[in-house]
């Protein structure tokens, strides 16, 4: 028990039930699949929501049987009441941090960017920071700031709201029409658009092989899977690997083992293994596609400028990134191909560019 995270679940409930509300076609908000999120990272040892629950008559009840306390934020007009609920989270969230020191996580769960300066104070504190909000209604400024962010759109659990049907089914009601063929067609024809935002797997693969080959270049020790996941949700807190289809991290990472982005071995800890880029396989079938092409374009021997010569190799093979391979630039990756002997780079001052030849 003394290894897990210990949790402080702060929620600031007008905005997650209204913005479920109004960007998930009227769907009530359920607190389960939060719970069920954090269960998975930790203790949660307190648990508080805030609202003046006089306008969540049903939703106190069920916050209640989940072991939430309820805040009481009383009665006021428009703007006033919503900064109180606001000031009151921030000032019990921050009596917390320096009154518990055993609280390692903090989640926030609120889309207000009001809360950044509270993500930024607990952070400055050593409190690992969680944000939750619904898609829809969370402002661009507080996922970066937080060290994870979860959409709650996305939890397991959440079920997908009617696609489009909103918009529509207020007018069938209105006119008392009961058949409108066409609608049941279109929201089948939208809905694989809806769910197409799933993230490009290819992307995934270049942002992968980047972060390993700069964890390796830090000279930290072995890159373990979980400081890789640590290293992803710091470049992106919203990163989850289900977006890209796979159940596990561990899944993802054996999707991209078998694709030669990465290998992976046996790590310091069962379940942890560790990651690293390939020493052979793709790395040098690429070095033998770069000398291929400059041998061609500089046939009896002329140097080839660095300049459009990364379009000449995507001509004789589409698919090649040097960012696949871990390198961050393909003047980087020439540099790699001159260091493995598979051909000679230079800086030429007359032509103002780096200049490639083919070793004899």
């Amino acid at each position: 028990m003394d290894q897990e995270d210990r949790i402080a679940l702060f929620l600031d409930y007008e905005n997650l039930a209204l913005g479920a509300r109004d960007h998930r076609g009227g769907a009530a908000f359920d607190f389960r699949p939060i719970a069920d999120a954090l269960a998975e990272r930790g203790r949660v040892v307190v648990r508080r929501a805030y609202a003046d629950w006089s306008y969540f008559d049903e939703d106190r009840r069920m916050l209640t049987r989940s072991h939430v306390e309820l805040i009481e934020i009383p009665q006021r007009m428009g703007a006033s009441r919503k900064n109180a609920a606001d000031i009151k989270m921030a000032v019990d969230a921050i009596e917390l941090a320096f009154e518990r020191d055993y609280i390692s996580t903090f989640v926030i769960c609120s889309g207000d960017s009001d809360f950044t300066p509270l993500v930024h104070k607990l952070r400055e504190l050593n409190k690992r920071v969680i944000g939750v909000g619904v898609e829809g209604s969370t402002s661009g400024l507080l996922p970066p700031a937080c060290d994870e962010f979860l959409y709650y759109d996305r939890l397991e659990g959440v079920d997908i709201p009617p696609a489009r049907g909103r918009r529509a089914r207020p007018t069938t009601r209105q006119a008392g029409v009961e058949q409108r063929p066409p609608e049941p067609e279109q929201e089948q024809d939208r809905r694989p658009q809806e769910a197409e935002p799933d993230r490009d797997v290819d992307a995934l693969a270049v942002l992968v092989a980047q972060s390993v080959a700069g964890l390796q270049g830090s000279a930290n020790g072995e890159v373990t899977a979980s400081r890789l996941k640590r290293t992803l949700l710091r470049k992106d807190p919203t990163f989850s690997e289900s977006d890209y289809g796979f159940r596990t991290f561990g899944e993802l990472l054996r999707h991209l083992a078998e694709r030669n982005v990465i290998e992976l071995a046996e790590g310091p800890a069962k379940g942890d293994p560790e990651v690293s880029l390939p020493e052979h396989g793709d790395r040098e079938v690429a070095f033998g596609l770069l000398r291929g092409v400059v041998a061609e374009l500089g046939s009896g021997g002329n140097p080839v400028a660095l300049s459009g010569l990364k379009n000449q190799v995507r001509r004789a093979r589409p698919d090649f990134s040097e960012k696949k391979l871990g390198y961050r630039s393909f003047l980087q990756f020439c540099k790699a191909a001159a260091t493995a002997g598979v051909l000679d780079l230079r800086w030429s001052p007359e032509a103002d560019d780096y200049l490639l030849t083919t070793n004899p």
